[in-house]
């Protein structure tokens, strides 16, 4: 039996960089989640799925991940994702550079 539907954010790699990224409403792809487009449609969200699907020339590893309503934007509902936004973890670079100060 299929689990009930929850909000959620396409998101992949991008394939030049590695870097995680999400898809925004007007079809671009982002480093920052909180730009994501916010799916709350089960069918909406597996139209965007094959969308960013189709895209291998930008993205590899396409997926959905859950994702909840928040002041900015959506935010990540499990700690993967969360860890997902901060960027690569082996040295300062990516996202993690523009953090440092």
């Amino acid at each position: 039996m299929k689990g009930r539907f929850t909000p959620c954010v396409v998101t992949a790699n991008d394939l030049h960089l590695g870097d995680c990224v999400w898809l925004t409403a007007c079809d671009r792809w982002t480093r920052h989640h909180h730009e994501a487009e916010l799916l709350l449609d089960e069918a909406h969200a597996q139209l965007r799925l094959l969308h960013a699907l189709r895209q291998s020339h930008l993205v590899v590893g396409a997926t959905q991940a859950e994702a909840r309503p928040g002041p900015r934007g959506p935010e990540p509902v499990h700690f993967r994702e969360t860890f997902r936004t901060r960027g690569p973890s082996n040295r300062p670079h990516g996202k993690q550079a523009d953090l440092t100060p």
